[in-house]
């Protein structure tokens, strides 16, 4: 069965401005799955066969690590702040059987306003929501990751999908994983391993 969704809807913004969504635009110009179906077709039998190859991601400047269950596609996205400040968004994508991972992080320039992580957070939830069945999370959990803010939810998709996201603010290091997978395999091995490995760094 294929699908017509791809994490890129969800996973692609990140607010570099409190309250406001001024990264929208990456939702086009990323390509993170490069418009491959979510889902392999199920008479596909290298696909039912295909093993993980788990491998430690390390995140741009040493941001973060994540083991993902294969090599991932890596991007670098340009993109400007409010004030016209250049950062990066660093991305890393990777399709495997019917799942999506995605793990990103950008560092705010001095022109992003950080000082309430919590509210910059909310900006990132209530942004990716809109693209969400109902236009909301139905499951979101505040807490700390190594004494970061941090936020995970699950929000259902259009076409019977859920994601899973995790996305922490420390200092003005950003970081996200995503994960979109059909709504019966949310909690899979290899979704518990991605989120559970997952570390912040330098």
């Amino acid at each position: 069965m294929s699908h017509d969704l791809s994490v890129r809807d969800y996973a692609d913004t990140c607010p570099a401005k409190l309250g406001r969504r001024v990264l929208g635009r990456l939702l086009l110009a990323t390509p993170l799955f490069l418009a491959a179906p979510l889902f392999l077709a199920a008479g596909d039998a290298r696909a039912q066969i295909q093993k993980p190859a788990w491998m430690v991601v390390q995140g741009a400047e040493g941001s973060f690590t994540v083991d993902m269950p294969g090599q991932p596609v890596y991007k670098q996205l340009d993109t400007t702040s409010p004030g016209g400040t250049a950062f990066v968004l660093h991305s890393y994508s990777l399709e495997f059987r019917r799942l999506s991972f995605v793990a990103q992080t950008a560092l705010y320039p001095a022109d992003i306003d950080v000082r309430v992580p919590k509210t910059n957070l909310q900006a990132v939830l209530d942004d990716r929501a809109r693209r969400l069945e109902g236009g909301r999370w139905t499951r979101l959990d505040w807490r700390d990751v190594q004494g970061a803010p941090a936020a995970e939810s699950v929000g259902s998709v259009a076409g019977g999908s859920v994601l899973r996201q995790l996305v922490v603010l420390r200092g003005r290091r950003f970081v996200s994983l995503a994960y979109l997978a059909p709504a019966d395999a949310l909690r899979t091995p290899e979704a518990d391993r991605f989120f559970k490995s997952f570390r912040l760094g330098s």
